[in-house]
């Protein structure tokens, strides 16, 4: 698979988080919006992202893997399937202040989120036009853990006024 890997962190102050990850890493935000922002670092390639998630601060959001397009995300996809992991998809989606074609893996064995996805355009809303787009969906999918206990998702966290509402488990975007 190539691609670069998609870091999502909770972080409980979202200036702060900004001004270390910009010491550690280099570089300031690709992309900056009200309780979110995004590094695209080049060495070592990562998107790093930092959601306001206050009281879940430096706990794991989301994992992913941002690939160059549309057909790459569906060839991992069959691979993916081919080798016995089922995946949720999302077309089309806004989430995280893009457009979005993407799916998600189910199954992982500790419950991580993992997403593939591509980025089709940039948005100026997290969500879409109806706040939650195809969340609802994709979240009843993909939340039974590998012991069968229901998990509640927060694809990219409850986003509301731009900022991040505090929830206890970690997710995918």
């Amino acid at each position: 698979m190539t691609g670069r890997i998609q870091l999502a962190l909770n972080v409980d102050n979202l200036e702060e988080s900004i001004a270390f990850y910009g010491k550690l890493f280099g570089t300031e935000p690709a992309k900056l919006r009200p309780g979110y922002a995004n590094f695209a670092i080049a060495e070592p390639p990562l998107k790093l992202i930092l959601m306001e998630n206050p009281g879940q601060g430096g706990s794991l959001n989301h994992l992913g893997v941002e690939v160059a397009d549309t057909d790459a995300v569906d060839a991992e996809q069959t691979r993916l399937a081919g080798v016995g992991l089922a995946s949720v998809d999302e077309r089309n989606a806004t989430c995280c202040y893009a457009k979005q074609n993407k799916f998600w893996v189910q199954g992982a064995p500790n419950g991580e989120r993992w997403e593939i996805y591509t980025v089709l355009a940039d948005s100026q809303t997290f969500w879409g036009e109806g706040g939650s787009q195809s969340r609802d969906a994709a979240e009843a999918a993909l939340d039974v853990s590998a012991s069968g206990t229901e998990q509640a998702m927060q694809c990219c966290g409850t986003h509301d006024a731009g900022r991040q509402a505090a929830s206890s488990s970690a997710c995918g975007t």
